[in-house]
């Protein structure tokens, strides 16, 4: 069985401001080929380009009927999948519970039409920003990492995604880094 791994982040310097830089970035990976995705924008949100690293890898795929495994530190963007928030969503006309338009409704949508065209998609959470030199704190995340994904994980495998989500990080600056 073909399976695809998808390593993403997206980052926003200034967020909280109407005027900002956002990056985002995608990592790919089937056996031992990778490839890169990052890209940016202006005016944006640090949850857009979550969504939009996401949006654009599963753009970049050729084929229809894959098995992926996602991983993200956005915890919006995981759990909106694994939570299934979308089907409420949707039932209620893209409203929240509390009665409010859906943010970013229209990356919302194009995920789902991308995501229906796959056979398999695992979610997987994972913590931003970690250092893999620090093994207590990694002894730490590593079980707050089978907590939210699962016990098929060893040490070794949570270790490996640390180091894609840090260079998926660092892809992401590089998008931020094409508008300054």
């Amino acid at each position: 069985m073909k399976v695809i791994n998808i390593y993403t982040d997206g980052a926003c310097s200034g967020n909280q401001y109407d005027e900002n830089i956002g990056g985002w970035g995608a990592i790919l990976e089937y056996g031992k080929h990778q490839k890169e995705l990052w890209g940016g924008e202006v005016n944006t949100t640090n949850n857009r380009m979550e969504m939009t690293a996401l949006l654009e890898a599963l753009k970049s795929l050729t084929q229809d009927g894959l098995t992926l495994k996602v991983y993200s530190d956005s915890a919006y963007l995981i759990e909106c999948f694994t939570k299934k928030w979308y089907i409420k969503w949707q039932m209620n006309g893209w409203m929240t519970s509390a009665k409010t338009p859906v943010e970013n409704q229209e990356l919302w949508e194009a995920l789902l039409e991308q995501i229906n065209r796959q056979k398999d998609i695992q979610f997987c959470r994972v913590k931003g920003h970690l250092s893999l030199e620090r093994k207590n704190e990694m002894e730490k995340w590593f079980k707050k990492f089978i907590e939210w994904n699962g016990s098929n994980f060893t040490l070794e495998d949570f270790e490996y995604v640390t180091k894609m989500n840090i260079r998926a990080d660092a892809l992401a600056n590089l998008g931020m880094e094409e508008f300054k």
